[in-house]
């Protein structure tokens, strides 16, 4: 009696052990199938591009699951050839979704911001830059510096915002303070009597609409 109780143990040890390792074993390939649906998936995003960040991250925590639950497999070697499969295509999507992403930040980096396409509309194309040299500005070519300036800002005067007035201010006070040391190195009276005269239009101008621009966005913020 006692050794058929005994046997009986044994057995349901046993099944017990067996079950176990099925469970472990059943779990072991839902891990390795949930690791190459969630690579098919991500081929498929539409914002890939954008969370790429929280992607990886989620594909590096399945991939480790995968191949930990490796160990929990009798077979491997076609769980392994899914999940090398898996690796590959995804490493290829990453190279590419990477590239795409470099590629577009250096065409933000390069578009030139609000500010300098302002004073790219003022001088001329890359004239000035965050240095605020105006050493290229001489005798020979202030007139049209100041023609240019001006005449832009007349032309655009309804598009600009406070911002862009304080820009405009600030660059023609830097053009006139050029000027005073264009004077001493020969600017002719001719052309020093031209620049006075769009001065002496442009000043008045240019306090009116900046202070139109100020009042306005003191009433707005008042709303």
């Amino acid at each position: 009696m006692k050794t058929r109780k005994l046997l009986l143990g044994v057995v349901l040890i046993a099944l017990g052990f067996t079950s176990c390792k099925d469970e472990k074993e059943t779990q072991a390939q839902k891990t390795v199938e949930t690791y190459v649906v969630y690579v098919d998936s991500v081929g498929n995003l539409i914002d890939a591009k954008t969370n790429w960040q929280a992607i990886d991250a989620a594909y590096q925590i399945r991939m480790s699951d995968a191949e930990a639950a490796l160990m929990n497999l009798k077979e491997t070697a076609k769980e392994q050839e899914r999940i090398d499969a898996s690796k590959a295509k995804y490493e290829a999507l990453k190279a590419k979704i990477e590239a795409e992403n470099q590629v577009a930040n250096e065409v933000v980096n390069q578009a030139p911001n609000s500010k300098q396409q302002l004073r790219n509309a003022l001088f001329g194309e890359g004239k000035i830059g965050d240095d605020m040299n105006f050493s290229w500005v001489n005798a020979d070519n202030i007139h049209g510096v100041y023609q240019l300036f001006i005449h832009t800002a007349e032309n655009n005067k309804d598009s600009y915002t406070r911002e862009d007035w304080d820009e405009i201010k600030l660059m023609y006070e830097a053009l006139d303070s050029r000027k005073n040391t264009v004077e001493k190195e020969g600017l002719s009276s001719d052309d020093n009597k031209k620049i006075a005269g769009l001065k002496f239009k442009f000043a008045p101008m240019l306090k009116v609409n900046r202070m139109g621009e100020k009042s306005q966005e003191m009433a707005k913020a008042k709303e």
